[in-house]
């Protein structure tokens, strides 16, 4: 008689942190921005006074009808992944997978936070002192292209990114709507509609490029939602808090993160 003995392959268990699609995400993001800071600073000057110009066509327009299309189809895939490969049984959901995929929104979180502060801070204080400088004579500057329509939807795309994962791969999330989470998806998602009346007022009053004015009352008002993302964190905490019980730390001792 013989006994047939048959080895299994072991499969690793994947690790609740990891870091390296965050870092690769802000490497590029870093990149982009570096690259539109550089390529405002030579073009800008050179081919970005005249709206009229052949060379405004070329340098700027070009780079607007391309990236706002672009922006649309990511925006439109990435949702449409992230549905599509939802969780539809949480049940079968593991502590430790659980544990991940909190881990992986405050990634996504902390890559907002970066878009959004070039978005909303950096590019947005260099447009106004690009406008208080230069005349304007198209809404289209080479300063709105590379904020308004580069990125701020850079960073809507992130925060409705970072929203649909929660939605689809956490429970707490699934099962219903985070206030916090629609504040903090919605507030900075509508500063893009605001653009649209910012121009309007622009085009049919003569006003100087004060961030006080009222006509900018309300990115600030949107900008503001951002805050709700505390209000997000603390879901996720009151989440890892309940995943660290006896099996969450056991389970962290054994793959040695504590």
């Amino acid at each position: 008689m013989t006994l047939k003995i048959e080895t299994v392959a072991r499969e690793e268990p994947r690790a609740i942190v990891n870091l390296k699609p965050m870092w690769a995400s802000l490497t590029a993001l870093l990149t982009l921005c570096a690259a539109a800071r550089a390529y405002e600073q030579v073009y800008g000057w050179r081919a970005g006074l005249d709206s009229f110009a052949p060379e405004f066509q070329t340098y700027w327009l070009s780079i607007l009808w391309t990236e706002i299309p672009l922006e649309l189809v990511v925006g439109l895939s990435l949702v449409g992944y992230l549905w599509k490969t939802r969780t539809r049984d949480f049940s079968t959901l593991t502590p430790r997978e659980e544990l991940y995929r909190h881990i992986v929104v405050l990634q996504w979180l902390t890559l907002f936070g970066i878009t959004f502060f070039f978005g909303a801070s950096f590019f947005t204080e260099q447009d106004a002192t690009w406008h208080m400088t230069v005349i304007r004579d198209t809404d289209f500057t080479p300063s709105h292209i590379l904020e308004f329509y580069g990125s701020y939807p850079i960073f809507s795309i992130v925060v409705i990114g970072a929203f649909f994962y929660a939605k689809t791969r956490l429970p707490y999330f699934a099962k219903g709507f985070s206030l916090p989470f629609l504040i903090l998806t919605i507030g900075p998602f509508m500063i893009i509609p605001n653009v649209g009346l910012n121009e309007w007022g622009h085009t049919f009053w003569f006003m100087e490029e004060l961030f006080v004015a009222p006509l900018h009352w309300g990115f600030v008002f949107f900008g503001w939602m951002a805050l709700g993302v505390f209000g997000v964190i603390l879901q996720i905490l009151d989440g890892l808090r309940r995943l660290l019980g006896e099996e969450g730390v056991r389970t962290l001792l054994n793959v040695g993160v504590i």
